[in-house]
């Protein structure tokens, strides 16, 4: 009896480093794209949150009757009874300072800032 021998299906050196240089290549333009999306995202965010800070001040002025110059505590504008539930937060780890009224609310994040 005679036995032919089986066909043997596997990948060549070549084309599993053809595959890997691929893969290299696409993740190379990917990652840096998604880190520069993520990062303008949080920029994005932290712009709305001081903005809501800002509506918040704005706010509060006109009902406790102040005037340019006062700075309201974080009791006067978050919380159960403020203008905005919950103090927000920087997604880049910044910290919010109220500022006077008649001055925009900052972040101690560099470019995070109210004015474009």
């Amino acid at each position: 009896m005679y036995n032919a021998p089986r066909a043997v299906s596997a990948f060549t050196l070549v084309e599993i480093m053809i595959v890997v240089a691929i893969i290299g290549l696409i993740s190379a333009i990917a990652i840096p794209n998604y880190i520069n999306t993520s990062a303008r995202a949080k920029v994005r965010v932290c712009y709305e949150n001081l903005s809501q800070i800002e509506s918040a001040k704005e706010i509060w002025a006109i009902q406790s009757h102040k005037k340019n110059g006062e700075i309201p505590g974080d009791t006067d504008l978050f919380g159960p009874d403020g203008l905005i539930k919950f103090k927000p937060q920087c997604p880049s780890g910044g910290v919010y300072d109220l500022m006077p009224i008649g001055e925009n609310a900052t972040c101690t994040i560099s470019g995070h800032t109210l004015t474009p």
